[in-house]
């Protein structure tokens, strides 16, 4: 391999390592914080009517090209779910740059397997695919989780904020605006683009149903349904949020607890699971001839993909046994 390809591969993986990290892994933090200071100071910042009607108006296209755009348009089997998944990250991410991440991926994993690995082409070309879409679709699917469980961390607090507007004689709506800039993001940011839905002649319960799109979580369907029955039949609405937030608070207690008395299993499958590639690399290092048969030879090969087969179903089962749904 020549000095060039190698410069080449590795100014491709660290682009695409910086590129992940701006798009993903960006944290917003710092920012939220400097609102909610501007907020409580009064010096918040003006938008322009310009601005304001950016944010506020529905994006359309998935790349800035046209043709790519028009490509992802009526290629794509499903461009609403993706959408959706990557909104559930928190990231201003278009689908366009989504795949073109994708792309990147698949190009740099390519030469990474036929120039550093030294595999065949036709088994780096799929197994660059592979990694190129699972590495992106891990990301945001924990992205994605991980801002739910921040969000359901501090949900409850904030049903008991509209408690206590509701009992002080406030209108739902402006409850969910206080909640919306007194709660930090993305709780208080979900519940602001509520707010303002509302303000530009949305329904409450459509704005709700579009939050809880990105969401995705049943705990916050609850809150929706709750409201929507109230609103139907009427009683006393402080009381019925009040019920939920107690509820929610126990079924978080629950999963807690279940968690708990579940991680000697979760510790004992990530020990059987990290065994074999402990002891292939202790292998390797104490005599690195002798492993080298089950990369170079075929029968090795299909030993090791049938034993990489096999240990992946075990951990799936595993995983499967010490998940339960509440």
């Amino acid at each position: 391999m020549t000095p060039s390809l190698t410069l080449i591969i590795v100014v491709g993986g660290g682009l695409l390592l910086l590129v992940l990290v701006a798009l993903f892994w960006q944290d917003n933090g710092s920012s939220s914080v400097k609102k909610r200071l501007d907020r409580v100071s009064g010096e918040a910042p003006a938008k322009s009517l310009k601005e304001t009607t950016t944010t506020l108006r529905r994006r359309t296209s998935d790349s800035a090209i046209p043709l790519f755009d028009r490509i992802i348009k009526t290629t794509l089997p499903n461009p609403e779910k993706m959408r959706q998944r990557l909104a559930c990250t928190g990231k201003n991410i278009s689908l366009g740059e989504y795949l073109m991440i994708n792309a990147i991926a698949i190009g740099v994993f390519y030469l990474v397997f036929t120039h550093l690995i030294h595999w065949a082409k036709p088994v780096s070309f799929f197994m660059s695919i592979a990694v190129g879409l699972y590495l992106p679709h891990m990301i945001t699917g924990r992205m994605g989780k991980k801002r739910t469980l921040k969000f359901l961390s501090i949900f409850p607090e904030a049903i008991d904020t509209i408690c206590r507007g509701l009992r002080s004689g406030l209108p739902i709506t402006e409850t969910i605006a206080t909640v919306g800039q007194e709660l930090p993001d993305p709780l208080g940011l979900e519940f602001s683009r509520i707010s303002d839905g509302v303000r530009m002649g949305r329904s409450l319960e459509e704005s709700m149903w579009e939050v809880a799109s990105r969401l995705n979580t049943p705990e916050y369907r609850f809150f929706i349904i709750a409201l929507a029955i109230q609103r139907e039949t009427g009683g006393n609405l402080a009381e019925t949020l009040g019920n939920l937030a107690e509820l929610l608070r126990k079924r978080r207690q629950l999963k807690q607890k279940i968690k708990a008395m579940s991680s000697e299993a979760r510790a004992s499958a990530m020990i059987i699971g990290s065994l074999p590639f402990l002891m292939f690399t202790l292998l390797m290092v104490v005599n690195s001839e002798y492993m080298m048969i089950l990369l170079n030879e075929t029968k090795g090969k299909f030993l090791l993909g049938g034993g990489l087969t096999w240990l992946g179903l075990g951990v799936l089962v595993m995983k499967q046994m010490i998940n339960f749904e509440i």
